[in-house]
């Protein structure tokens, strides 16, 4: 059996288990947190709504399906479409 091979083949981060009882543990505290400053939450509410939209444009930019970029329509004629 060669060594070499199963060296080569290491976890991604989410796979290791030091990485999901991080998480794990964020996730609990995010919980806890939650769940004592609800009412703070509440009142924010609106306002983190309207900031997402444009957080979501910003981070989304132009590129990504379709996009507001290059709308021209080129003509891709071949020799057999001569008329």
């Amino acid at each position: 059996m060669d060594q070499h091979d199963n060296d080569a083949h290491t976890p991604s981060f989410w796979r290791r288990p030091a990485s999901m009882a991080l998480v794990t543990v964020a996730l609990i505290a995010g919980f806890y947190l939650l769940r004592e400053h609800w009412g703070h939450v509440l009142g924010y509410w609106p306002y983190l709504l309207l900031l997402a939209c444009p957080l979501m444009h910003l981070m989304h930019g132009h590129g990504g399906h379709g996009g507001h970029g290059n709308h021209a329509q080129t003509s891709q004629r071949t020799n057999n479409d001569k008329e």
